[in-house]
């Protein structure tokens, strides 16, 4: 059976790890794991991808990091989210869902309106 994975939208990645940190601090498997796991397998998150995202969304303020020990016993940056971060997503989340909506609206068209 081929690969049912699809690759992140361009923009999507930034609102996607801002939800998956609403749960709580998490490492960047975690992070992963997190979006993976929710997507049922089907959104493929490359770890390149993931921590250039992570470095931005630091930068603007949206998150915040310090170093930890995973439960494996390794070191790693754990990331929260920030106020300003909370604001992003709640905006971001209403600004997709009124997309997605939209876009669902019009593929689920069966008939041509003039």
């Amino acid at each position: 059976m081929p690969d049912q994975s699809l690759p992140l939208l361009k923009g999507t990645l930034d609102v996607l790890v801002l939800k998956a940190l609403s749960w709580g601090p998490a490492h960047g498997f975690g992070i992963t794991c997190w979006l993976e796991e929710r997507s049922g397998g089907v959104l493929d998150v490359e770890d390149g991808a993931l921590y250039q995202a992570l470095q931005r969304m630091e930068a603007r303020g949206l998150i915040a990091a310090d170093w930890g020990v995973t439960e494996n016993n390794r070191r790693a940056r754990f990331y929260r989210m920030t106020a300003e971060g909370r604001r992003f997503l709640r905006a971001e989340t209403e600004s997709w869902m009124r997309y997605a909506g939209a876009v669902t609206g019009i593929l689920q068209s069966a008939t041509r309106t003039a």
